[in-house]
């Protein structure tokens, strides 16, 4: 086959070009960091309560995957600044390098002190890959073969909630959840290689002077860790000054960007009279309402229903597997039907949480008939995203200001991310005061369930009514 960059305009493209000769090998690389992220998200959750059952640290278990998102978001922020300085080939090695080293640390973890210290470093590199993957198609690949690389790569999520939850759920059932980080490391450091021999060494001739929005992301990432802070106390007051900081913190992020020569977010983000405002609050709670009890649902399953880490794992995995079936069951629909889909997506979504309220909580033998509506709830909720999404996207850029296009594609990440780290902290309040480390156990957990459930379950019901007002303005 002839050399990727002599493709032109008359040769028919197909997947072959793309997973044959040098692409193949460039293909797997950037696909392969998205892999490593998205799988370690998964191996994460299913592992998490054999971490605790070891090393302690029940209090912050919401905490491994605040930070993970948190450091993420800086990651991906700063990525085009080290593909910028460093070239595709240095700035990719370094970034598998870098999850390698968080990952490193998660495996040697005496303490969930430490182990949070590898979290924050392994979403900080994880970060910097999922972004670089998707900057570095344009350099890499003509063209032509840009679509099915952005398939290839969005694909990988779907390869995670198949390996994620079998790697980490089968050392967990050994007893040995370290080793489920340790097999994370040399494929990050085998990555990290691979870049340095397949990837371009392009530079870019020009001095990167362009700001970035620190200040808004300083905030942002301080409110989070409010709601935190605030959650590791089990005293109402202390959690309800954490959510007053972080809302304080948010709306100075709201007056700043609304300000600053650098932003963070396009235009009319932050308003409901603009089309972009409930597009962009839509987004955000659907993101927050899926993270906020994906985390705790395998511990749910092992405490209350009786399943061993690996089935846990898998049923968790099922809310992520749901979002990718109903994102391309929806992806397809004619455009007159896109305004039903917007509408109908939060509320699949709330029904399944309202099947999760139900009985979930309730413990169980942990049958096949008493698991069965609990996958249905799983499913339900991711679909009903899902099936929202790709179509949120797609509005987001229609609707951006002519002159923001560009910043209004980073938003999309920064948003679901935002979102997922916020989702993650709230439940960690939420769950601890609910009673899942006082007084704990089986009646502690059922508590926690009952009130996570029901506190979020209003996440996707408010995304309801933005998503209504959405098509009002269509």
């Amino acid at each position: 086959m002839s050399d990727p960059a002599s493709l032109t305009s008359h040769h028919k493209v197909g997947w072959g070009d793309l997973l044959t000769g040098k692409n193949a090998i460039r293909s797997l690389a950037l696909a392969g960091g998205v892999a490593l992220h998205a799988i370690n998200v998964y191996i994460a959750t299913t592992i998490l309560p054999s971490v605790v059952a070891d090393i302690g640290g029940l209090d912050y278990y919401a905490w491994n995957t605040t930070l993970f998102v948190v450091a993420s978001i800086i990651g991906s922020t700063l990525a085009v600044k080290l593909l910028r300085a460093a070239g595709p080939r240095k700035a990719y090695a370094i970034s598998a390098c870098v999850f390698a080293l968080g990952t490193l640390i998660c495996a040697m973890s005496p303490s969930m002190q430490i182990l949070l210290v590898g979290r924050f470093i392994q979403g900080f590199g994880g970060g910097f890959m999922l972004a670089l993957s998707y900057a570095m198609i344009r350099i890499v690949f003509p063209e032509m073969l840009w679509p099915r690389a952005m398939a290839l790569i969005s694909g990988m999520w779907g390869v995670a909630t198949l390996v994620g939850p079998a790697v980490g759920g089968v050392f967990a059932e050994l007893g040995e959840w370290r080793a489920a980080f340790w097999t994370v490391v040399p494929a990050a450091l085998l990555f990290a290689l691979m870049a340095l021999f397949v990837l371009p060494d392009v530079r870019h001739e020009k001095e990167d002077t362009a700001r970035l929005p620190f200040a808004q992301l300083t905030l942002l990432t301080l409110a989070v860790f409010a709601v935190s802070l605030g959650s590791i106390s089990h005293e109402v007051i202390w959690n309800v000054i954490g959510i007053s900081i972080a809302i304080v913190l948010i709306a100075l992020m709201i007056r700043l960007d609304a300000t600053s020569s650098k932003r963070l977010l396009p235009r009319g983000s932050f308003s409901f009279s603009q089309p972009l405002g409930p597009v962009i609050v839509t987004m955000s709670l659907l993101a927050l309402t899926v993270t906020s009890v994906e985390v705790f649902i395998p511990l749910f399953l092992q405490v209350l229903h009786h399943q061993s880490p690996l089935v846990a794992g898998y049923l968790a995995a099922l809310m992520g597997a749901g979002w990718t079936i109903g994102s391309i069951m929806s992806s397809g629909i004619s455009s007159r039907r896109v305004r039903d889909v917007i509408i109908i997506g939060p509320l699949t979504s709330f029904a399944g949480m309202v099947l999760l309220f139900l009985l979930l909580p309730i413990a169980s033998g942990g049958t096949y008939l008493e698991l069965l509506p609990l996958c249905a709830g799983f499913v339900a909720v991711g679909c009903g995203v899902g099936m929202t999404w790709p179509h949120l996207l797609t509005r987001v850029l229609k609707v951006a200001p002519d002159d923001e296009k560009d910043l209004a594609s980073t938003a999309i990440t920064t948003v679901q991310l935002f979102s997922a780290g916020l989702g993650a902290a709230m439940a960690g309040m939420v769950t601890s005061l609910g009673g899942l480390t006082v007084p704990g156990g089986m009646a502690g957990t059922s508590s926690a369930a009952f009130w996570l459930f029901l506190s979020f379950g209003i996440g996707p019901l408010l995304g309801f009514l933005c998503a209504s007002r959405i098509v009002k303005r269509w």
